[in-house]
């Protein structure tokens, strides 16, 4: 029991799915909806985790507050696999975006031509041949009990899998997941890049951070208790 809420983290399941796809969207910019951004939620959440859903779901977790999913973790332990994938993925995306295109509005618009022109410069590197995962979480559920529990059961999922390292891609500003949040997970911070497309709607410069922990350095290879 956490301030009076039962929480627990469990393994993805196909009907888990739909919520999933929902959660992503809600919280696809910086944290909040991404409708002001880009009104397309359809590719949205297709690009962002159609590969961890359907092609890796035993790599993602989800965390269920008083019954319901309030946020995920999505894996991946074959970097090579979802590569391929995100080749053919993105042809996909590309044609089913062409015909939508054209009823767009001004700010889907300019996120699209920010994509094609600038976002593949703006991504920092992050290494290869490495499982990775990316995490969110609704806003009544981003406390750091919950956020480490499922942190946890991934880090476990890879350990008992013989994996030897894992790195994510954060977005950063001001003072939201510092890298003093990172160290206390034990993760330590390889690079970070801005991310552009956020100049205009955010007072604040946004980073997205790439952040690798070794898990044969760390024995116990979970979060560090605070």
């Amino acid at each position: 029991m956490i301030e009076g809420k039962a929480f627990e983290i469990r393994k993805f399941q196909p009907a888990d799915r739909a919520r999933v796809r929902e959660l992503c969207c809600a919280t696809g910019f910086l944290g909040n909806p991404i409708d002001p951004v880009f009104e397309d939620r359809d590719l949205f959440a297709d690009y962002l985790t159609a590969y961890y859903t359907d092609w890796e779901p035993e790599s993602s977790f989800v965390l269920i507050v008083n019954g319901e999913i309030r946020g995920y973790l999505l894996g991946s332990r074959f970097p090579f696999r979802q590569q391929c994938y995100a080749f053919y993925q993105n042809i996909s995306l590309f044609l089913r975006g062409v015909f939508r295109y054209p009823n767009y509005s001004a700010a889907s618009k300019k996120f699209v031509q920010w994509i094609l022109r600038t976002a593949w410069r703006e991504v920092p590197a992050a290494p290869r041949r490495t499982a990775h995962f990316h995490i969110n979480l609704l806003p009544d559920a981003r406390d750091l009990q919950k956020s480490r529990q499922l942190t946890d059961a991934y880090l476990q999922y890879l350990h008992e899998h013989g994996e030897k390292r894992v790195y994510g891609q954060m977005v950063v500003f001001q003072d939201r997941r510092s890298e003093k949040m990172f160290e206390r997970y034990g993760f330590n911070v390889l690079n970070k890049s801005e991310i552009t497309k956020y100049r205009d709607i955010h007072p604040y410069p946004v980073y997205l951070c790439t952040v690798i922990k070794d898990l044969e350095e760390n024995n116990r290879c979970y979060a560090k208790a605070t």
